[in-house]
Order: C-alpha cells, then structure tokens, then sequence
C-alpha cells in the first residue's frame, strides 16, 4: 500500500490554490526550491507526473487532481478528528479565532463576545479585522477560525475547503436629510424615492445590493454621488446631497440623518460565517456562531423613531 505523506500533498494543495510556486512558497513559508523538490519527491514516490511546464507555470496533471480528490475527504476527516478532540479533551474550553468585515466588528462580534463572557467565559474569541478576500485566505491558511462575510462574497458551495453557514438577514434601512418632504412619512417605500439622487459606491457588492433592491422596487437607481465608506456616505446625506441604503448593522447616529425602516419592498443584505470543511462540529466554534446568530438586532443599530429627529 502507498504511504502518503500529508505534508507534501497540503503543499499540492496550495499549489493548485496558488497556481505558481513563488505564491505557493509565499503561502507556506518555504523557498520555491523547497516546493519544487517536495513536489518532486512526491510524484517519485507516487510513481506519476503531478505537474506540466506550461510557459513560466506548471499546471496540474489529471493525475494530480485524481490525488487531491481523494486528498480532499482526507484532509476534511482530519479537521473533524481535530475538531472532535478538541472538543472532548476541552470540553467548553476552547480558542475560536474570528477574521471579520469592519461593520460587522463593533454591530455583531463585540456584541457576540460580550454575551460568550457571561455563559461560556472558557471559550475565547481573538478577532481580526478583515475583508472577505483577506478573510478567507487567511481561513485557508489556517490562521483563523471562522471567516464573517456577505453571502455574495463568500466561497461557492462547490469549494471542498469550506463550510459555509448562514448568520443572519440585515435589513436595510434608508438613511434621508432630516428635512427631506418624506423623513417622517407613513408606510415608507424604496419606490418612493426613485427620483431622489442615491448615494452608494461605484462597484462591488454594496453597488449590486443597492441597485438590486431599488430594481426590485420597481426603478433603477439615479446614482448622484460615489462613496465607499459609511461615514462618508451618513455626511453626505445629512447635507441633502441624496439619499441611500445603510445595513442596520453600519447605521451610525448622526443628527442630520434619519433612519427609516421601509414599509414593504423590506431589503436585506445576507451575512454568512465560513470553516474549513469539517471544522464546523467543534464545540467552540458551535459556540461562537450560536452566539453571533443570537445578537439581537437593537444591538446592531436600528431604523430611527421619525418622531425623534423632530428638531428642537
């Protein structure tokens, strides 16, 4: 029978993630020599071509690919035996390290902690600020735990890496100048503000959110000015220079502004939390997501009481 070697094939692996050995050997923390020969042992050992020059690249051989099919469920039955162990030998005790979105930091994974403290104070989070593509690398790489993003940034479910599970649906509010004709209207729409000049980035998720919704409703969004950031966006609204959606989770307070939950046409935005596949059954992490689907959604801001930005 073969002996494999789980080392060399996880540099396989990475290789086929990576696609060059200079990016895989950046990934691992070895010389690209190291990769090339660990490689080369591999293929002597296994008797087959793993890899192809293809230009200044190598590619994968079917031989290869059949290797790591089945390396795969291997590798996936050992997170589940670490994560199983873990589990039984710590019992509620446990480390659960968390790289997450910036607006997810403060309206969910603080609040999530806070509450973890209190019933399970053996577990312990370490978070780490990150955006999605950052975010699942470094799940990848086993540097975190428990990657937080937008459903639409996250890995497809045929990606064999990862366990992707559903947190929560954010509603979207609309965020309106104080003195807007509609600020303190009855039964608010999103169609009710297809003439206004929307605020929103130029691209990327958050774009597609925002004109999906308004297309939902019925109108293409008319986009008056550009932002990335939710401050940059809240200033620009309260000085009547357009209108926007804000996640309930990014709502921050502002004098000027006021936060109005739509009466119908109610979008959301979808946040999900991925593991490496397998990992998902260890306690802790059980904990951790538990904790962060339990988050109510007045910690996470909310759509403001027109009544209360009556000025004074």
């Amino acid at each position: 029978m073969t002996e494999w070697d789980l080392r060399k094939l996880h540099i396989l692996r990475t290789l086929r993630e990576r696609e060059t050995v200079t990016a895989t050997a950046e990934a691992l923390r070895m010389t690209p020599s190291a990769v090339s020969q660990q490689l080369t042992n591999l293929s002597r050992h296994l008797g087959v071509d793993l890899l192809r020059a293809q230009g200044r690249r190598v590619r994968l051989t079917d031989a290869a690919r059949l290797v790591l099919r089945h390396a795969e469920a291997v590798f996936e039955r050992l997170e589940r035996a670490d994560a199983e162990l873990a589990a039984y030998l710590r019992g509620e005790v446990g480390e659960v390290r968390v790289g997450a979105f910036s607006t997810a930091v403060p309206a969910l994974v603080v609040p999530a902690v806070t509450a973890l403290r209190a019933t399970h104070p053996g577990v312990e989070v370490r978070l780490r600020e990150a955006e999605a593509q950052e975010a699942y690398e470094l799940l990848a790489g086993g540097e975190v735990d428990l990657a937080l993003s937008l459903a639409a940034q996250a890995p497809s479910a045929a990606d064999p890496r990862f366990t992707v599970l559903p947190l929560l649906a954010d509603p979207l509010d609309v965020a309106l100048p104080q003195d807007h004709p509609l600020a303190r209207a009855e039964g608010l729409r999103l169609a009710d503000l297809a003439a206004e000049p929307w605020i929103f980035g130029g691209s990327g998720p958050w774009s597609d959110i925002t004109r999906g919704a308004c297309e939902a409703a019925g109108f293409s969004p008319v986009q008056g000015h550009s932002a990335a950031g939710w401050t940059a966006i809240l200033a620009m609204v309260e000085a009547g220079m357009g209108v926007a959606l804000v996640p309930r989770m990014a709502a921050v307070r502002r004098d000027g502004v006021v936060m109005r939950e739509l009466s119908a046409d109610r979008p959301v935005r979808h946040v999900v939390a991925a593991v490496r596949k397998g990992a998902e059954r260890g306690t802790a992490v059980g904990r951790v997501v538990a904790a962060l689907r339990a988050v109510p959604a007045v910690a996470r801001g909310g759509p403001q009481d027109p009544s209360a930005a009556e000025p004074g």
